[in-house]
């Protein structure tokens, strides 16, 4: 049996005392990769007292010297981009292109948090009162916390701890227990750029470590990513307990298709933005909502739905991999499964699918539902899987109907030629995320991920502006000044001569 895997404490990578260990296995073959300890509460005190500890001198370092770490680590993490491209896959199942992809997306969040400086700027303004100036200046937190979840172990963490450091915080990285390989090697990554000790823990386990966190009093603000009933918990437990929390949950994104817009265009970003990562993205398009004469192309789309081949990580051939566990495959399918009793036209099927050589892989193929209503489960539920449910309309108006009536607002799209229905659909949509003939409209890292509704909870979101926002607080000064010789009586001065 593999050694448990350590955790990151006081600076020092440590074997863990805990006797719960988690199997962290390949989905593809369920071959045991490591073993992630549940950290116990010892270890858990001790993380968060090292990061007390370290906020209370690393808050002092100049602005400029915490961007320059940023930059050094981006540097690091462009050296080892392929490295950690391959752990990603051979631990999450993602073919290498996706997880090429995950590791890049997670260093543009590192080149932003180089630019912390600018980030961080106060206001000022002078008199405004009589000889009155006031200016607000941007102060850290202190100890930040970051529980991510299995479908971008790269991008995810990468998101929180360098923004959340740079900003002067210490951090408390609680990763997925299903795959905390890749969150290890970017803390380590991140050891040998120069971090001081205690800036950064990263602690595994379960609920349990994320309950102690989010109650613990020395802990500040805790940001999260996962699925509908956790966000609510870690919101209303941690909001209970007077922690600021962003907390980014469930998903159903839809893309509208409008008959006047390009047809290859369209079906090739569906297919993509559905299958891809095997659906296991909070902004894959689990919904298509064609408008009109657009249902015509419902056909074509299944033929290229069923081209798609999943496969092993290192097959360049592979779509997409398998789902992360044999849980998330029995989910998924116990949903095709009930879609098919609730009615819907199954054109696609993926329940059965197998690939040569990993019989024991956790495989769903792509799966196409036609004659879906808002009223079944395989509507109300996020998937996470490689299924795409489509939903015909009579209307640009029924359709933006149709989304706005979802309880979630993660993403949503629309293709079309006319500039008129997609100003009018990115006005009108209840959805924090529009793409305009882009199927996954996730910002670059200047701007901020902007879900609404049931998809967040909480008031500032990641990155960008919003997520140097989330991670400090401001101190406004108002101040007045006197000369030796002067004498102040209300608000008037009055020289003596």
């Amino acid at each position: 049996m593999s050694k448990a895997i350590p955790q990151l404490i006081d600076g020092v990578w440590r074997d863990s005392h805990s006797r719960t260990l988690i199997e962290v296995t390949d989905p593809a073959t369920q071959q045991v990769l490591a073993l992630a300890p549940n950290a116990t509460a010892e270890e858990i005190e001790a993380a968060v007292a090292s990061a007390k500890a370290a906020f209370l001198t690393w808050r002092e370092v100049p602005v400029s010297d915490r961007a320059r770490l940023m930059l050094r680590y981006q540097h690091l993490l462009k050296e080892h981009h392929d490295e950690l491209a391959e752990l990603l896959a051979q631990e999450t199942g993602k073919t290498l292109a996706d997880a090429k992809g995950d590791v890049w997306r997670g260093i543009e969040v590192v080149e932003q948090a180089g630019n912390i400086a600018s980030l961080m700027m106060g206001e000022t303004m002078e008199n405004v009162a009589r000889d009155i100036d006031t200016a607000s200046w941007i102060h850290p937190l202190g100890v930040c916390v970051g529980i991510t979840p299995f479908n971008f172990p790269a991008m995810i963490p990468l998101w929180m701890f360098p923004l959340a450091i740079a900003a002067g915080n210490s951090f408390i990285l609680k990763p997925s227990e299903q795959d905390p390989l890749t969150p290890n090697r970017l803390a380590q990554l991140f050891i040998e750029a120069g971090a001081p000790k205690g800036v950064l823990q990263v602690l595994h386990g379960g609920r349990e470590v994320v309950d102690s966190l989010l109650t613990h009093p020395d802990t500040r603000a805790i940001s999260f990513v996962g699925s509908v009933p956790v966000g609510q918990h870690v919101y209303r437990t941690g909001t209970a307990h007077m922690k600021r929390v962003q907390a980014f949950a469930g998903a159903k994104n839809h893309l509208v298709v409008m008959p006047d817009a390009h047809p290859q265009q369209v079906l090739s970003n569906l297919v993509g933005a559905s299958c891809g990562a095997a659906g296991q993205r909070c902004m894959a398009i689990s919904v298509a909502v064609f408008v009109g004469e657009s249902k015509h192309w419902i056909a074509e789309l299944q033929t290229q739905m069923a081209a798609l081949k999943p496969g092993y990580w290192n097959d360049g051939q592979a779509a997409f991999g398998p789902l992360i566990s044999r849980q998330a495959k029995q989910r998924v399918l116990r949903l095709i499964a009930q879609g098919k009793a609730e009615g819907a036209e199954c054109l696609l099927d993926g329940s059965q699918c197998t690939v040569d050589g990993y019989p024991d892989g956790n495989w769903v193929g792509p799966t196409l539902f036609r004659g879906v209503t808002p009223s079944m489960a395989l509507y109300r539920e996020e998937i996470f899987g490689p299924v795409l449910l489509c939903v015909e309309v009579d209307s640009l108006e029924d359709a933006i109907a149709l989304v706005n009536a979802s309880p979630y607002g993660n993403g949503t799209s629309i293709f079309t030629r006319s500039g008129g229905a997609a100003r009018h659909y990115q006005h009108a949509v209840e959805v924090g995320q529009v793409g305009i003939n882009v199927p996954v409209p996730v910002p670059l890292p200047f701007f901020s991920f902007t879900g609404w509704k049931g998809s967040f909870y909480g008031d500032l979101h990641a990155y960008g502006k919003q997520g140097v926002r989330f991670f400090t607080e401001t101190k406004t000064v108002t101040s007045r000044w006197f000369d030796d010789d002067a004498v102040v009586t209300s608000n008037l001065t009055i020289t003596l001569k």
